[in-house]
């Protein structure tokens, strides 16, 4: 299929309107009416209701999406690899939520990689836990690390390291803690889960701050609260910036690095051995 119609598609899905569409691509309404036309005829199903108002997908539409996205991420993926080719033997495409490099932990990987395997070319991503091991089932990715995956044929899961998610404050040792000057981070739908179950009353805090880490600035300018994975305050810690209120519970997940099962050993093993490294670490 041209891939042009697939970003025709997705551009009309994002704008809902032909005309709008028309003009972001720079081209006429009739010709994005024939690319979306040509599209149905190909998949033999329509994928927009037309009105005066817009267009709106149908059914089978919000089904193509998907896989529209993932054909444009797949190209994409072949051009950057094709043009990489002539200088890099191989790439490496790697994608993680983005607490996992915000305090430099897989960008400490990525400097090793550069530092020892130079000839193999890195492509780092923050990708949303949920779309990850689509991109990897896919080909868009060939390493990804995350929390608690599930384990669809055709991928390896490897544990890394187990994360402590820890609370934190910045409030004065004996300031009284309280729920207005609670932050709630958001670390995942399984913290999410057990933070309502453990604390039903800061579940709606004033605050709710889905940045990773950085959240932690608001923290230190803030007199606050709040969880924090344990790698990422431990040297605030040390310093006396931040410390931990007594008896308050420890949330605890397990980090997996996945990758294909297929694969070329060879060139995976140092890689994989690089990122153990880099995870012991942590520990």
């Amino acid at each position: 299929m041209d891939i042009t119609l697939a970003r025709t598609f997705l551009t009309v899905s994002e704008t809902g309107s032909f005309i709008d569409s028309a003009r972001r691509l720079n081209v006429t309404q009739s010709t994005i009416s024939a690319r979306v036309k040509g599209l149905e005829d190909l998949l033999g199903r329509p994928l927009f209701e037309r009105s005066s108002s817009g267009a709106e997908l149908t059914p089978a539409g919000e089904q193509f999406r998907k896989h529209a996205l993932a054909l444009v991420r797949v190209w994409q993926h072949a051009r950057l690899e094709v043009g990489l080719s002539r200088q890099h033997r191989d790439h490496l495409a790697v994608g993680a939520p983005m607490s996992f490099w915000d305090d430099y932990f897989l960008l400490k990987w990525v400097s090793w990689m550069r530092s020892n395997i130079p000839d193999i070319a890195v492509s780092a991503s923050s990708v949303a836990a949920h779309a990850l091991e689509q991109r990897l089932l896919e080909g868009t990715l060939d390493l990804a690390v995350m929390y608690r995956p599930a384990q669809p044929p055709g991928l390896t899961i490897e544990h890394l390291f187990d994360e402590e998610i820890v609370l934190v404050t910045s409030t004065p040792a004996r300031a009284r803690l309280g729920s207005s000057d609670y932050i709630f981070i958001d670390w995942g739908n399984d913290f999410r889960q057990d933070h309502a179950a453990a604390y039903p009353d800061l579940s709606n805090a004033g605050l709710h701050l889905d940045i990773g880490g950085a959240g932690i600035d608001y923290l230190m300018n803030n007199e606050a609260y709040g969880y924090f994975p344990l790698r990422m305050v431990r040297r605030y810690l040390s310093r006396g910036r931040l410390r931990r209120p007594k008896r308050a519970r420890k949330f605890v997940y397990p980090v997996y690095m996945v990758y294909p099962e297929a694969r070329d050993e060879e060139s995976y093993d140092p890689i994989l051995d690089g990122l153990r490294r880099c995870a012991s670490r942590l520990i």
